[in-house]
């Protein structure tokens, strides 16, 4: 008689939110070259290399085998369709794909209720920012601030891809990014916790350099051809100004952000 007891309903529920909460922080990495770089590299924590199984034998294909056989990573072979979908590239994939454990990639909602609430918490969000090398710029600066967090959509905004990585030079992975679908609904979850909402407005008359608020705060950027959406500058506390000289009406979205991240924190 086997006395074994079978999973509750419970225990089937925690496991798979854990599962599901572990394969959401992977990011996939796809190309060749920027899979290369990933697994040649040991602070990255490769989950699985992806290879599709029309791969022509070549050099960089067995480098990649043996980069990742040396470090015990799990090598999966698809169709090209499979691969694509992994990928969700297919024009620049070149078939190959590895998905790296980022700790530090979440869901908002999975850390809203731990942030330590002190005065002098701050967060960057980004609309609209679609542009992949400006994404990746404002990932190393946030990072490199005492910024706690960069928030950002899934709706509207580049994903993470080996440009953004290019781009934030490895920041990615040492960065605190906290995923959303819709900003607005996210701003109202973090306004509801204790923040105030700050938008970045090249018409507002308060600069951020004289801005010195004693609550956590959220500082909005939007792009720089269009701004932060009407919807969102609704939901602003404060709107503050970058003070421009020699009829300079704007600066670049990644710019901005590094000035915001560093004068804010």
């Amino acid at each position: 008689m086997n006395s074994r007891k079978k999973p509750s309903q419970l225990e089937n529920s925690i496991s798979y939110q854990k599962k599901k909460a572990f394969f959401d922080n992977l990011v996939t990495v796809y190309g060749r070259n920027a899979c290369s770089e990933v697994l040649n590299n040991p602070e990255h924590k490769v989950y699985r290399l992806h290879l599709a199984d029309s791969n022509r034998d070549s050099a960089i294909i067995e480098k990649l085998i043996n980069l990742a056989t040396r470090r015990n990573i799990e090598i999966c072979y698809h169709s090209r369709a499979q691969l694509a979908h992994i990928s969700r590239n297919s024009k620049q994939d070149q078939g190959v794909a590895c998905d790296i454990d980022c700790p530090g990639y979440r869901h908002y909602s999975d850390v809203i209720e731990h942030l330590p609430m002190h005065p002098k918490l701050r967060l960057i969000a980004l609309e609209g920012v679609t542009n992949p090398q400006n994404l990746g710029m404002i990932i190393r600066s946030v990072a490199a601030s005492s910024a706690h967090a960069l928030l950002l959509p899934s709706k509207g905004s580049a994903e993470i891809s080996p440009l953004v990585i290019k781009a934030s030079a490895g920041a990615v992975f040492k960065s605190d990014i906290l995923r959303c679908k819709e900003l607005e609904s996210a701003l109202l979850a973090f306004r509801k916790r204790g923040f105030k909402i700050a938008v970045l407005d090249a018409g507002a008359k308060c600069s951020i350099s004289a801005f010195a608020p004693e609550v956590p705060v959220i500082y909005v950027l939007g792009n720089e051809n269009q701004g932060v959406s009407s919807s969102i500058n609704d939901l602003a506390d404060y709107r503050l100004s970058i003070p421009m000289q020699r009829g300079i009406e704007s600066l670049n979205v990644a710019v901005t952000a590094a000035l915001v991240a560093f004068m804010a924190s």
